[in-house]
C-alpha cells in the first residue's frame, strides 16, 4: 500500500469526503470507475485510505470481503466508500445500491458501521451521499 500525506483530522461530512476524493484521489478525473474506502475511528478520524478496485467506464467489481479485510487491518470502527461515475452522473445505479446494502449488512456482523457511500459524478465534482439521500 502507498502512503500519502493528507491534512485533515476528521471526515465528518459528505462534502469533506467528496473534496478529499477529488483533491487527493482525483476521482473527478478518471475515465474508469475507481473504488476507495476510508477507514475511520469512532470520532471520524481518518485511519487510512484504501484503493479497492478499478473497473470499466460503467462498472467496478468489489466484494465486502476485500473491504473488511482492509478495515479490520486498519482498526476501523466505521468506514466510508467512495467511487466515481465517469459518465458525469452521480446518481447511484441499482448495482451501487445493492453493493452498499451488502457492505452495510456485513459490517453490522463485524461491528464496523458503514458511515456513508459517496459517488463522485465525473469532472463536475458533483457528488451524492447515500447517507444524505437516506439510502443507508
Amino acid at each position: 500500500e502507498k502512503q500519502e500525506e493528507y491534512e485533515t483530522e476528521k471526515m465528518n461530512s459528505p462534502e469533506q469526503i467528496a473534496l478529499l476524493a477529488c483533491r487527493l484521489l482525483h476521482l473527478d478525473e478518471y475515465a474508469e470507475e475507481h473504488i476507495y474506502m476510508l477507514a475511520l475511528n469512532s470520532a471520524c478520524g481518518l485511519l487510512g485510505i484504501f484503493f479497492l478496485s478499478k473497473g470499466t467506464v460503467n462498472a467496478a467489481l468489489i466484494s465486502p470481503r476485500e473491504i473488511y479485510i482492509r478495515a479490520l487491518s486498519a482498526g476501523a470502527v466505521q468506514i466510508a466508500l467512495i467511487h466515481n461515475h465517469p459518465s458525469g452522473s452521480a446518481l447511484p445505479s441499482e448495482e451501487d445500491i445493492q453493493l452498499t446494502e451488502r457492505v452495510k449488512k456485513a459490517g453490522e456482523l463485524l461491528g464496523i458501521s458503514l458511515a456513508d457511500h459517496i459517488i463522485i459524478g465525473g469532472k463536475s465534482g458533483a457528488y451524492i451521499s447515500f447517507r444524505e439521500a437516506k439510502l443507508i
